[in-house]
């Protein structure tokens, strides 16, 4: 049986979520002390921190802000154009970039600001996007290495110590740059936040014929080079108070282009936007944790009143977890198709990654599975 904290829908398998002996989990608990935080003294914080990294001159950038195109990086811009500061976006390209996806970087680009935008070797990231997948069950761990690399790379490249990152998922403090005294971002820092699933940009070196030269974009600069620029970051979560749905309605008035409908696997039309790889990005958290993306963004909106438990409960059962067959509407084949991988072989990819533990199984010990290819989860009436 599968633990669910009673007061929102997150099950114990959630990767360090703990269940007190109230039944309430620490992402609840974690919520209740927001009305605590003096967030006029965070923001105070906050302008300090931006006045010492200001460039004094005009001759360089304040800070880099690393973008997608999404909500939360069109927000992070906003902001930093209303506090008066000068940043470079950075865009590390995502793996299958949509349509919606290179609208909202244009939009973006639009706010008037500098851009880089770094697009790696195609060839190399599918065949990381395979390894990815069938190695660790991920098949964005190219891109999620990028986003932290490839900003902190341009932090070293053009001497920007500053780097504003969005929400701390970690939630506990502000960045080094927010410390007594400055530390840099080092390699420690990118094993802690950059979710490489104990895989390690070295493993890949010669795994389908990959050299070295070919992961620059991949690999984190040397602390010697960190330390030589200075660099340093925070998350504005931190000093902000962070909401996705009102970040979503700030990027929306500055031009933000949502779907048309909800998305495949969540509750809302207005995330996870840029890449059609996404839904088996988030397919693979289902299938090792049961649960997905819409009892994150369920849980995320009744924490804050939005919705009742039942209604979050009645949405995750309509929408998480269901095979990815579409994604932003670009069928499952066709997204398969760069990495050479057919729908049959991505199945067993699948089940091989599925947790046998948290899902029905028959008599032979085989996943139950409906007409559509959707798993059941083991006591989904007793949430």
């Amino acid at each position: 049986m599968i633990k669910y904290c009673k007061r929102c829908v997150m099950p114990e398998t959630k990767p360090d979520l703990y269940i007190d002996e109230d039944g309430v989990c620490n992402a609840c608990r974690s919520y209740e002390q927001r009305p605590q935080i003096n967030w006029d003294e965070r923001r105070k914080e906050l302008l300090e921190i931006l006045v010492r990294y200001r460039n004094k001159s005009g001759s360089n950038w304040d800070c880099i802000v690393p973008v997608s195109g999404g909500k939360d990086s069109t927000y992070q811009v906003y902001r930093m154009l209303q506090l008066g500061m000068n940043p470079l976006c950075v865009t590390a390209t995502t793996c299958d970039l949509s349509e919606i996806g290179r609208k909202n970087i244009n939009n973006i680009k639009n706010l008037g600001v500098d851009y880089v935008e770094f697009s790696p070797n195609l060839v190399v990231r599918r065949k990381l996007n395979r390894i990815g997948l069938t190695q660790v069950g991920d098949i964005s761990w190219p891109e999620h290495v990028g986003i932290f690399t490839i900003p902190v790379r341009a932090a070293v490249q053009f001497n920007i110590p500053l780097i504003v990152w969005g929400e701390n998922s970690q939630n506990e403090y502000g960045g080094p740059a927010a410390a007594s005294e400055n530390q840099v971002l080092d390699r420690r820092w990118l094993e802690e936040f950059g979710g490489l699933l104990g895989l390690r940009v070295s493993d890949i070196s010669m795994m389908e014929d990959i050299e070295p030269r070919q992961l620059i974009p991949y690999t984190y600069p040397s602390d010697e080079e960190l330390k030589r620029v200075g660099v340093t970051g925070i998350f504005l979560g931190h000093f902000i108070p962070w909401d996705a749905y009102s970040n979503a309605l700030l990027a929306q008035a500055h031009g933000l282009t949502t779907y048309h409908k909800t998305i495949e696997g969540s509750v809302v039309n207005y995330e996870n936007l840029d890449n059609y790889q996404t839904g088996i990005h988030d397919y693979f958290k289902f299938l090792k944790f049961a649960f997905g993306r819409a009892t994150d963004i369920s849980c995320l909106h009744l924490r804050r009143g939005r919705i009742t438990r039942q209604d979050a409960l009645e949405m995750v059962q309509m929408h998480d977890g269901k095979f990815p067959w579409t994604y932003l509407g670009k069928p499952l084949d066709k997204i398969l198709e760069p990495l050479d991988i057919s729908i049959n072989e991505f199945i067993k990819i699948c089940d091989r990654f599925t947790n046998k533990k948290l899902f029905k199984l028959d008599v032979n010990g085989n996943l139950v599975k409906d007409r559509d290819g959707n798993l059941i989860k083991i006591n989904y009436d007793n949430v």
